[in-house]
């Protein structure tokens, strides 16, 4: 199927490993640089102060490294703030429920809306109602997690599907396999030409015991108080910095993470670790004067979790140039233990990705998976049909942190950051020096 000589690459793969791992220089550097970054800034949400001056701090920081064309790019973001939140049953007893907003979610009145609720289980099971069913009530979804990609149609569309029908509120089901009554939070979607209600994501328990109450004909009422603010639109910065190329300079290869995060936790897996091995990755690469043919260049994204903001930017900006785009890679779904490589492309491009998985023998990392959804920031660039890259790892516990308090370092594994770093290095530096263009067929 492919020709590609992987045997000449696998010295500089044992060194790029052998850094990450055992007595290696690098070994844990990336945790240490990643839990210096969450403990000092915290949680990084769109338009706040905490995301531009952590971004400000990496800037000086890769500068005082000596990666190349260090550079930001603006980009006009919403800034959307958390105000106090509440929710409660007040009948057929009092019971706290734990909640969270979405964002960005409109404002209750100062104070809140009491009313009826009407438990559902889907869209359909909702639009079987009239409209006098559901008006003046809040929908509460209280849907089954299935996975993320098809249960977290609800936190999206939610508050307008009640809305069109005219709910007061709406409350849904936290989009996660695994609760201890966490609540997690996430973006939710407005139109318009339908009204905009609170919608805010309630935990397991708490939707489930509603649920019961409900199905049992108790007519339950909760107090909902959301005092969100939509302040004026913001500017905030992709981050970029390049190993450049010896040889094609002009050819880019993009290994990528998004810096933002919600306003819960520490941000520090969504996606403080896939940002994190992104950078770390061109510092190793330059810290071992590894300099491939092609420029190598690490984007933290900005802007990811209000739909994509900072990605959509930068390519609008490029899509008159695509042809410089040689392969795009981002890290988004964890870095947890890696097992492989998920790639997007054709059959000549995975049979060269299967021969660079080789050489991660040592570490256990050998596995391909192809899928036409790799990562969400780089869909622009693999919509319009050039090959990219995510890593495989195994992150089956990933939902039970997402977007909630949970997301902190403790979730984070030092060797696993090492892993998932010797991965991404290894596989960006052979794509970047490849002696012909790797294939868009």
């Amino acid at each position: 199927m492919c020709t590609f000589d992987i045997d000449k690459y696998r010295d500089v793969a044992k060194k790029i490993i052998s850094s990450c791992t055992g007595s290696g220089f690098y070994k844990g550097r990336t945790w240490r640089t990643l839990s210096h970054f969450v403990d000092n800034f915290g949680s990084r949400i769109t338009g706040s102060k905490n995301l531009e001056h952590s971004i400000h701090f990496l800037e000086k920081k890769f500068k005082r490294l000596g990666l190349e064309n260090v550079s930001k790019d603006p980009v006009a973001v919403p800034h959307w703030v958390r105000g106090e939140e509440m929710a409660a049953m007040i009948h057929p007893r009092f019971q706290p429920l734990s909640v969270i907003g979405l964002g960005p979610s409109v404002a209750t009145p100062i104070e809140g809306i009491i009313s009826e609720i009407l438990v559902v289980k889907s869209f359909e099971e909702l639009q079987n109602k009239t409209p006098n069913e559901v008006k003046g009530k809040i929908v509460v979804y209280n849907e089954e997690f299935e996975s993320y990609g098809k249960t977290v149609i609800y936190r999206g569309l939610g508050a307008v599907e009640a809305a069109k029908l005219g709910a007061a509120a709406a409350l849904v089901r936290s989009v996660t396999p695994f609760s201890i009554d966490s609540p997690h939070t996430g973006f939710t979607h407005y139109e318009e030409e339908v009204p905009k209600i609170p919608i805010a994501c309630i935990s397991i328990e708490g939707a489930e015991l509603l649920q019961r109450l409900y199905n049992r004909g108790i007519k339950v009422i909760i107090h909902l108080k959301m005092l969100e603010k939509d302040l004026s639109p913001a500017t905030s910065y992709n981050l970029m910095a390049d190993i450049v190329g010896s040889k094609m300079p002009d050819q880019l290869i993009i290994i990528s993470g998004h810096i933002d995060s919600w306003d819960v936790g520490q941000g520090a897996m969504d996606d403080g670790g896939g940002a994190f091995i992104s950078w770390n990755a061109l510092s190793l690469l330059h810290m071992l004067n590894l300099r491939p043919k092609r420029t190598i260049r690490t984007i933290l994204w900005t802007g990811e979790e209000f739909g994509l903001l900072g990605a959509n930017s930068y390519f609008e900006k490029n899509k008159s140039n695509l042809e410089k785009f040689t392969f795009v890679m981002e890290s988004d779904m964890g870095t947890f233990r890696p097992t492989g490589l998920i790639f997007g492309g054709g059959d000549k491009g995975a049979c060269i990705i299967s021969k660079i998985l080789t050489l991660f023998e040592s570490i256990n990392a050998t596995s391909l998976v192809r899928s036409s959804d790799v990562s969400s920031d780089i869909t622009f660039w693999t919509d319009a049909g050039i090959p990219g890259a995510s890593i495989l790892n195994e992150n089956d516990k990933y939902f039970w942190f997402h977007h909630s308090n949970g997301d902190t370092m403790t979730v984070e594994n030092p060797e696993s950051l090492d892993l998932c770093l010797a991965l991404w290095a290894t596989t960006a530096f052979v794509i970047a020096d490849m002696d012909e263009d790797f294939p868009r067929n």
